[in-house]
């Protein structure tokens, strides 16, 4: 703990000074104007259109990255869409405003205003007219060139993860694609997106130990579900000819780097379809989203290339077990 309070003493210092000359270090909120790949996508169109009017923008960010030189400092700011460079001249700002930016620390949020400009190493860049503390972090990113490589701390801190690896960031941005495109690939075949209940008065659907809860109100023990298959084919009966969900299920198990006791699981029923109507719609589905998320039908698992276009080789589950 007095090696954390170390670290942050300096931080806290700069945090105070910034408060005694009247500013607040977390604003509730940022006029931007562009996101960095919106003003390099401007700036781009700018110089392709030889339009005469310079770009002004107001971006925002956190501190990558720092370097001072003399009477002049660029900042890495990263945001969402990825990374932009801004320019901080002594003669621009002042001397007053331009000495303030040793009180930033990277890992702290800035907005920036300017005009775009390309240095000579053909970077896109903001030269700053203004600027403003969005956040002041008082503990310090991870390690920059050894990234966050702690296998517990990944998966416990996931924000440090997200700032530490990007192509963690990478990842989440792909589920999420892959999971609006099975909705919308299921909505195009006519099933029907449903939300059945999460707590259940038995659990079933699968052979699983549950986690127990207890309803005060009702005086009585609930499971969170650890399939979505029951309500479903309760609503096939119902009279819905295709239902399906898209949903979180528990199961009070195992846990490592591979397995969640909490995960997501789509179930689909279909009424007067049979297993092999399901597995023709399953590796169409799979090849189609694919496509539409990565741009090819082919993924690398290892030093493997698997190939997702149909038609799959069906085989019985005998026959697969022999196999292996």
């Amino acid at each position: 703990m007095a090696g954390q309070e170390r670290i942050e003493q300096p931080r806290l210092e700069k945090l105070s000074r910034i408060v005694n000359r009247g500013i607040n270090p977390y604003p509730h909120k940022f006029l931007r104007t562009h996101t960095s790949a919106e003003a390099k996508e401007a700036f781009e169109k700018s110089t392709a259109d030889s339009s005469p009017n310079p770009v002004e923008v107001s971006v925002a960010g956190r501190i990558t990255a720092a370097r001072f030189m003399g009477k002049a400092a660029f900042f890495d700011l990263h945001d969402g869409a990825g990374k932009i460079q801004a320019f901080f001249r002594r003669d621009s700002l002042g001397e007053d405003s331009y000495e303030q930016l040793h009180d930033f620390d990277l890992g702290d949020f800035i907005g920036v205003k300017g005009i775009l400009f390309k240095t000579r190493s053909g970077e896109t860049t903001v030269e700053v007219v203004d600027y403003t503390i969005l956040a002041k972090s008082l503990t310090p990113l991870p390690e920059k060139f050894h990234g966050l490589v702690d296998v517990e701390k990944r998966y416990r801190q996931r924000y440090l993860d997200l700032i530490s690896n990007e192509e963690v960031k990478d990842l989440f941005v792909k589920r999420s694609k892959i999971v609006s495109s099975i909705r919308n690939n299921m909505n195009g075949r006519d099933f029907l997106e449903v939300e059945t209940p999460v707590l259940q008065p038995m659990y079933g659907g699968a052979l699983a130990r549950p986690f127990i809860t207890h309803h005060h109100a009702l005086d009585q023990d609930l499971y969170p579900r650890i399939a979505l298959e029951l309500y479903l084919k309760r609503l096939i009966i119902g009279g819905f000819d295709k239902v399906y969900e898209i949903g979180r299920v528990f199961r009070n198990e195992g846990i490592s780097t591979k397995h969640n006791p909490e995960f997501t699981m789509m179930e689909s029923y279909e009424a007067y379809a049979d297993y092999h109507d399901v597995m023709k719609m399953t590796e169409e589905l799979v090849s189609t989203v694919a496509k539409e998320v990565l741009g090819t039908t082919q993924v690398s698992f290892g030093e493997q290339t698997i190939e997702l276009a149909p038609p799959w080789r069906r085989l019985p589950l005998k026959q697969a077990l022999i196999e292996k």
